[in-house]
């Protein structure tokens, strides 16, 4: 079969098993006496299709509700749909505003998945304009794209976020936050939309799932103008670097503005200005003049230290970034020490400005800082060493971060000021910090750390809001109760990310919670704001467990008040009474408490790294706040994100594959296989084209197996000592397998289950013959499906349906692995064989000459038992004594000797742990499958009778390395 062939036919086998699996409502889950497993995934905006980087993390989720499946666990997974915030709204902005680039992109997303014609299209697209027909129209598609992957998810219990009966569970969220004195209102510093004039969070930003946005604190210092009363701010992330500061940096074709504020003025960039005022509101702000950059260089100015500086040309310096004012430290800023030396090297430059070219000569770096193994200035020795020689030289971004991270752990302050002696650069930051700011020669000042839009292209800033609704993540109770339980019982996998959560709640302050504007839930106590769309899905997956029972039963959103969540989900109040209060009938109501008992907590969280700064923070710290400690998570995994050929996904590049491509040009198990086997959960997946078609060809050849073994017409017994390896090694790699599932550690699982799998069947077949390959594979194909259902779940159905498997494959129990027939011995006995074969080989490449039989001479019992007892006691003299007399070897002694020296030299437990007669039977037994590899007539002879026989180089076998004599 060829290969579009091929993946017609996958892709049909995967349409058959999605209908069937449907059709039988096989992965509804209810409670039952089962152990339960709940394992929910974020759900995904509905803002646009979803790409291969979103279908990792989904699949890995799968993956895992499939196995535990199998484990015999009642498994719940859930799926819903996010539409809150602003980037529906902001998209559906741009398509009424006819937007040629968002019209065209939506148009082709919406030709994906309606093939319809393009009138179709086009009163799809024009529907649009309202935001939640864009949002509804996504969900469903998603759905679909989901379905197409072949996810094991209960649909009853699907919903979006901009339902009335979703709105009134965050509304009681928010209830409960108020009550536990979590919602504040006040005043707070936020990544803020200049376009739409509110705050817009990690949702609301482009990009930022994958590339965040967080807000960095500079410490802007005044430098006073020599006479004159005016300052330039000068901002900087290193404040204790002002010890060595030599100079002043501006840009000289950047416009700059002198401002009155607080009875003081002020230059800083026109673009800082802005900035400015947004995070002084409250305050008066005037501008007093405008100056040009160039106006400003060659003047002097006055350092709170006292110290005079000159102020210099530089085009680093960017004037949308902070106050647009830099001070220079070359000694340990990378930046400054290419800027000082190439402002040297340039005097007509300084002529320009009337500057002295001595005067900027005189000017060198002062060493403030020690670092062990660093003799000189760090920013000097990182450039020579990197080759940078041009402050725009972008790997001077590489080379800042090398330096700050090496003062930042290891350095130490080298002033006279006794304050700062000594001190670590980490504690002089934060006491020259508040020194600057307590005598008031220097501010604060918020910047973004990246240039940022919001969706709908308003550029973001960072703004300092009166009257903005929050949460109070701050708090010493939660903060503490937060990182106890991280610390002490969640379980996060890989484990290094758990540093991340706990400095994330280390961090964490007060969270605007609220927006004037976008889709969601009105805040419950203010209804002109509405809860923004990191803060109501905190605790979502607890509606998971009731709004089935709420769709069933017609619930209204009236009807779903407080004091029915209350008892629900915290078991406070009385069922008869909230079925007064709400009109529900009272079973119902102890029903979803019940069902709310059965399933909670959540087993298992799986998402992506970019939701350990923001989600997962929340996820856990909002559970703490709420719910009772024993409904609090039980276990966090995650995965890194997906590249393509190298380069990072992006729309601009035209390299995103969307999940509706995967179900059209691939198939969703060479998709499913491809993502669980390319990568460790905690490394970036790279997906190649070639790598991709390689796992295709990889998958053909396993259904070709499986297809031939199920043919196979087999009546000999399979007893031979090459039966037993093979038997040994498949059982080996299934207990591996399902261990390193119960670890999480994906990868290996289907390396070991699939690939190796190949790997095991290819030796045999090479050892044997086609017919005992399949024969042997039919044996434990039962098995092999069962352990690769979890993740090419559509092909393993089809073999066992072949098979004449009965009910669902999905549904049965994992494969136990035969653990009397795992024989370590066997094993290492067949894996010698390769190494004996390459050693005949490596002797026929130094003799050409032409060869006919090979000796392969096993070294005598005595030899292994002399190893054996050498390891038993240590004693050479003794072990020779004991083996001399006992095997007759008087006058032998040295050759006893010979074999104990080598095995100290050349260690190898292996020996000790085969016998052999076993090493000898395996030999002959594969005499034919060496023949095959090496061209020869092979001869396995015991040492002894070599000896008898005259063959050279007798003497020289050993356990595990006979002897060759090629005649």
């Amino acid at each position: 079969m060829k290969q579009e062939e091929f993946l017609k036919w996958l892709r049909s086998i995967e349409l058959k098993w999605q209908k069937l699996w449907k059709e039988h409502r096989v992965f509804e889950a209810e409670p039952s006496d089962k152990p339960k497993f709940f394992i929910t995934v974020p759900y995904p905006y509905t803002n646009g299709p979803l790409h291969i980087g979103h279908g990792r993390t989904y699949t890995i989720g799968d993956i895992i509700a499939r196995y535990m499946r199998m484990k015999g666990f009642n498994v719940l997974y859930p799926m819903a749909f996010h539409i809150t915030g602003t980037p529906i709204i902001a998209i559906s902005e741009k398509i009424s505003r006819g937007d040629p680039i968002e019209l065209s992109r939506y148009r082709e997303y919406i030709s994906m998945y309606t093939k319809g014609d393009h009138e179709t299209v086009s009163n799809i697209l024009k529907s649009f304009t309202n935001p939640l027909n864009l949002a509804v129209f996504f969900a469903e598609r998603i759905a679909a794209d989901f379905e197409a992957l072949g996810y094991s998810i209960d649909w009853r219990r699907k919903f979006h976020t901009g339902e009335p009966i979703y709105n009134a569970f965050v509304t009681w969220h928010f209830l409960k936050l108020n009550e536990k004195e979590l919602i504040k209102r006040g005043e707070h510093v936020v990544t803020f939309c200049l376009l739409h004039q509110q705050p817009e969070g990690e949702d609301d930003i482009e990009d930022a799932d994958i590339n965040p946005v967080d807000i960095i604190e500079y410490v802007s210092i005044k430098f006073r103008l020599k006479n004159s009363d005016e300052y330039l701010l000068a901002s900087t992330l290193r404040p204790e670097t002002l010890f060595g500061a030599t100079n002043i940096w501006i840009n000289p074709d950047a416009t700059y503005v002198t401002i009155s504020w607080r009875n003081e003025r002020l230059i800083l960039s026109r673009e800082a200005l802005v900035k400015f005022k947004y995070q002084h509101p409250n305050d008066n702000v005037t501008v007093i003049n405008e100056i040009r950059g160039y106006e400003l260089v060659g003047r002097k100015a006055y350092s709170p230290l006292g110290t005079e500086l000159l102020i210099l040309p530089a085009e680093f310096v960017d004037p949308g970034n902070a106050t647009g004012i830099v001070y220079s430290e070359p000694s340990d800023a990378p930046y400054d020490y290419v800027a000082l030396m190439d402002i040297k090297n340039n005097p007509v430059k300084l002529e320009k400005y009337g500057i002295s070219i001595d005067e900027v000569k005189a000017i060198e770096p002062i060493k403030i800082i020690d670092v062990p193994g660093v003799n000189g200035h760090h920013a000097e020795i990182i450039v020579k060493q990197m080759g940078i020689i041009d402050q725009r030289d972008p790997r001077l971004e590489d080379a800042t971060r090398i330096v700050y991270k090496e003062q930042f752990y290891k350095g130490r302050m080298i002033v006279e000021d006794p304050v700062f002696k000594g001190l670590s650069v980490q504690e002089a930051k934060e006491r020259m910090r508040n020194r600057l700011y307590s005598m008031n020669q220097a501010i604060p000042f918020y910047e973004v750390s990246r240039k940022a839009k919001c969706r709908s292209g308003g550029e973001i800033i960072v703004a300092k809001i009166s009257d903005q609704w929050f949460i109070d993540y701050s708090l010493d109770w939660l903060k503490n109760s937060g990182k106890k339980f991280v610390e002490e019982k969640l379980i996060v996998i890989p484990d290094k990310y758990k540093k991340s959560i706990l400095n994330t709640i280390d961090w964490l302050d007060k969270r605007p919670c609220a927006r004037k504007r976008g889709l969601g839930t009105k805040l419950p106590f203010d209804k002109d704001w509405i809860i923004e769309s990191l803060s109501d899905s905190t605790i979502y997956m607890a509606f998971y467990t009731i709004v089935h029972h709420i769709r069933n039963a017609g619930l209204k959103p009236e009807q779903l008040k407080p004091s029915l969540f209350d008892y629900v989900f915290l078991g406070l109040g009385d069922p008869v009474k909230v079925s007064e209060e709400t009109g529900i009938n009272v079973d119902l109501v102890e029903k979803m408490r019940r069902e709310f008992l059965y399933w909670y907590p959540v087993d298992l969280r799986h998402t992506g790294v970019a939701h350990l700064s923001n989600h997962l923070t929340f996820y856990i710290l909002n559970h703490i706040a709420i719910f009772g400690e024993e409904h609090w998570p039980r276990m966090i995994t995650l995965n890194e994100l997906v590249i393509r050929e190298g380069d990072k996904m992006s729309k601009s590049k035209g390299n995103v594959i969307l999940l509706r491509e995967i179900a059209e040009k691939y198939s969703a198990d060479v998709f499913r296989l491809y993502v669980a086997s390319a990568a460790n959960l905690d490394t970036v997946l790279d997906w190649r084209e070639k790598d991709v078609l390689s796992v295709l060809d990889s998958l053909k050849k396993f259904i070709d197996i499986a297809s031939e073994s199920i043919k196979a017409n087999c009546r000999k017994p399979m007893n031979r000592l090459i039966d037993k390896w093979f038997f040994s090694r498949f059982n080996k790699l299934l207990r591996e397998a399902s261990e390193s599932l119960d670890k999480m550690e994906i990868r290996d699982y289907i390396q070991k289950i699939f690939f190796q799998f190949l790997k095991l069947f290819d030796k045999y077949r090479e050892a044997t013959c086609d017919e005992d390959s399949y024969c042997i594979t039919r044996t434990v194909l039962d098995k092999l499906l069962k352990a690769l259902n979890p993740v090419i779940p559509h092909v393993t159905e089809e073999i066992w349906e072949w098979m004449g498997g009965e009910k669902f494959l999905s549904l049965q129990n994992w494969p136990t692995p035969d653990d009397f027939l795992i024989n370590d011995e066997l094993e290492i006995l067949f894996d010698n064989l390769d190494r004996i074969v390459d050693d005949l080989k490596n002797v026929l490449a130094v003799y050409k000459s032409v060869k006919n039989t090979a000796y392969i001479i096993v070294a005598s019992p005595w030899k292994r038992e002399a190893i054996s007892l050498y390891v038993k006691w240590r004693d050479t003299r003794k072990v020779i004594e004991e083996i001399r007399d006992k095997y007759g070897l008087k006058g032998r002694e040295q050759e006893i000797v010979s074999v104990v020296n080598q095995f100290i030299k050349e260690y190898d437990e292996n020996i000790i742990k085969t016998s052999t007669e076993l090493e000898y039977a395996v030999y002959s037994e594969a005499k034919n499958y060496i023949e095959k590899k090496t061209s020869l007539n092979i001869q396995v002879v015991w040492e002894e009778e070599a000896r008898s026989l005259n063959i050279p180089r007798a003497n020289r076998a050993y356990p595990l390395k006979p002897a060759f004599y090629i005649e």
